[in-house]
């Protein structure tokens, strides 16, 4: 189990398990790095390692822990795929926006970091866009996020930055999704909307066969200067 804290839920009834990543120094913010629906695998685990040695406090807490604890997938394998679609299907995703908010309170309490962004990937662009409409979080940012176009309804009770990054030949968000999202929120002031034409879903994965150098490193860029600009 790549996980190595333990954070109180909301209500104290139970720990999110969550893989922590500190800096060398005092963090300039914190980054809440929310998973695909593989676990907190290797991928994720260095996401995390990668903003720890840009001085952030990161923290990936395991999303699926109150079905299966310490799931690590890997999505290069069929089986493996389908283990984690059908653990996104059980997802209680309106539960797990209150352990983003435990996990929120935990940074900023405990941890005495102020300015907390949050980030994910697949399913955690979806949890990015929930918690930006949901919580008090400072940024999100979400990567080829799934299923945001049926809750297009809460885009008005966005006051933080949002980021989301949409390539356009994603085959788990057609082209009809991609333009309702489009026409949901480009006129939000709080919400910037990037293209990445030709690539598919996964494409800023860390490591496997999806993985796009050009445009993972283009993202990439973007959400370190997003974050740069809006956790000070």
């Amino acid at each position: 189990m790549a996980t190595n804290s333990q954070i109180p839920t909301l209500d104290h009834s139970g720990t999110i398990p969550a893989y922590v990543a500190k800096p060398a120094n005092t963090p300039r913010g914190a980054i809440i790095v929310i998973q695909e629906i593989f676990g907190v695998n290797p991928g994720i685990v260095q996401k995390a390692e990668d903003w720890a040695a840009l001085g952030y406090l990161a923290v990936a807490p395991d999303v699926f822990w109150r079905q299966q604890p310490g799931v690590e997938l890997n999505p290069d394998v069929p089986e493996e795929f389908q283990q984690g679609v059908a653990l996104m299907m059980k997802h209680d995703f309106f539960l797990g926006i209150q352990d983003i908010e435990a996990v929120i309170h935990w940074i900023r309490r405990e941890q005495d970091v102020a300015k907390v962004g949050l980030v994910g990937f697949c399913m955690g662009g979806k949890i990015a866009y929930m918690t930006s409409t949901r919580t008090d979080i400072d940024a999100s940012v979400g990567y080829y996020g799934v299923g945001i176009d049926q809750m297009l309804n809460e885009a008005a009770a966005i006051a933080k930055p949002l980021l989301l990054h949409i390539p356009t030949a994603d085959g788990h968000v057609p082209a009809a999704v991609q333009k309702a999202m489009h026409e949901g929120l480009d006129g939000n002031p709080h919400v910037t909307l990037l293209d990445y034409e030709g690539l598919d879903h996964g494409f800023a994965d860390t490591f496997g066969a999806r993985h796009d150098v050009k445009g993972a490193a283009l993202a990439d860029e973007r959400t370190k200067a997003f974050f740069e600009a809006n956790l000070r």
